[in-house]
């Protein structure tokens, strides 16, 4: 089974441990198609001054208000969407979170930029301790300075890919609480009845959080292997022949967490359109597939529920399982349930009437058997 995506990429040997090519910046396999100067003017202005209104949701996106007491009570692989591309992992009695994010906004600033559609379902004051933050990239909607902070004190470990792990060094995190790999490395975080190994893999993306520091740092998916269970989480990547090398190294994946977000042809190699994530999940032979990077920052110029309503259509047509919880719903990471089309509560009547919100909720029906 495939669907028609671009497969030009290639991991070369060259790049299998993502040296670095100068002394301060790193690459991807194939360079990536980039607007030019115009280009990249009129999409900024189309940002600013003329994006559609449904971008962002007309009400309140539904969240499900977590305590400790409930985490602590969970059983082992409960996971739970917090945000965005934030997930808290509940595996071997321990938690591991993912790209943290808890600002109002995704932005150097917050009194601008992108805005959160919803509050974490818990405050960070009220998380139990935290095993290990693993961080894919240094972009503020999965590094947010604040919430590094605030974590300091109950993170036993920040794993993050090479060159992440000195932003939060230099924000003040000892430095033995940090682990940098780079692509194809791994760790072992011990101290449990089996160890938890930690894959460094490939993604097709960028970084920076300024005009001058491009690509000084790393960006990366992780393989999370906790003792017969594997776990993939994107981060942010483009489509690319790197999902299938992953797959064969790693794969089957019992539970894919990938990106299914702020994509636009503007912009085709660091983000994927709907049809291209769910071929990253085919090509890392995953069984179930729970989409991130949605219903939180308004990032791009499609509507803001247009990602949950073309994967299920998508997951539909090929036959995969896939999970699209409401932020802070527990999901089993080893049989992860439908959940429900929650999103199109929040539709006014206008943008989808009663017929086409049928039509997707009884898509539920077929991708939960």
């Amino acid at each position: 089974m495939s669907l028609s995506v671009d497969n030009k990429a290639v991991i070369a040997p060259d790049q299998a441990t993502s040296e670095k090519v100068k002394p301060t910046k790193f690459k991807n396999v194939r360079a990536l198609r980039e607007p030019g100067f115009l280009k990249t003017l009129g999409i900024a202005l189309k940002f600013f001054f003329n994006k559609p209104k449904n971008t962002q949701p007309a009400g309140s996106i539904p969240v499900m208000e977590l305590t400790r007491e409930q985490l602590l009570a969970a059983p082992d692989n409960t996971l739970y969407r917090l945000g965005h591309s934030t997930l808290l992992m509940k595996m071997q009695g321990v938690f591991w979170l993912t790209d943290p994010v808890f600002s109002e906004r995704a932005s150097p600033f917050q009194w601008m930029g992108p805005k959160r559609f919803h509050q974490a379902p818990i405050s960070i004051a009220e998380l139990p301790p935290i095993k290990a933050v693993i961080l894919s990239h240094d972009h503020y909607d999965h590094l947010d300075h604040a919430a590094i902070l605030q974590l300091a004190e109950k993170v036993e470990h920040f794993i993050t890919p090479t060159g992440v792990g000195d932003r939060l060094i230099a924000w003040g995190i000892p430095a033995e609480k940090i682990q940098q790999l780079a692509w194809w490395q791994s760790t072992s975080i011990k101290g449990l009845k089996n160890a938890v190994e930690l894959v460094a893999t490939p993604a097709q993306h960028f970084s920076g959080r300024s005009l001058r520091d491009r690509d000084q740092t790393l960006w990366a998916s992780w393989t999370i292997l906790n003792q017969d269970q594997r776990i993939f989480f994107s981060g942010d990547t483009g489509y690319f022949a790197g999902f299938k090398e992953i797959g064969d190294k790693y794969g089957p994946f019992d539970l894919t967490l990938i990106e299914t977000g702020a994509y636009d042809k503007q912009w085709p190699d660091v983000h994927m359109q709907p049809e291209e994530s769910l071929q990253a999940h085919l090509d890392l032979r995953g069984k179930y597939l729970l989409p991130i990077h949605n219903g939180t920052f308004d990032l791009a110029l499609h509507a803001w529920h247009e990602p949950f309503d073309r994967i299920l259509e998508l997951a539909r047509r090929y036959q995969v399982k896939i999970s699209t919880p409401m932020m802070g719903e527990a999901v089993d990471m080893a049989e992860a349930q439908a959940g429900q089309s929650w999103w199109l509560e929040q539709l006014p009547s206008l943008q989808t009437n009663k017929r086409t919100k049928q039509k997707i909720a009884s898509l539920y029906s077929v991708v939960a058997e």
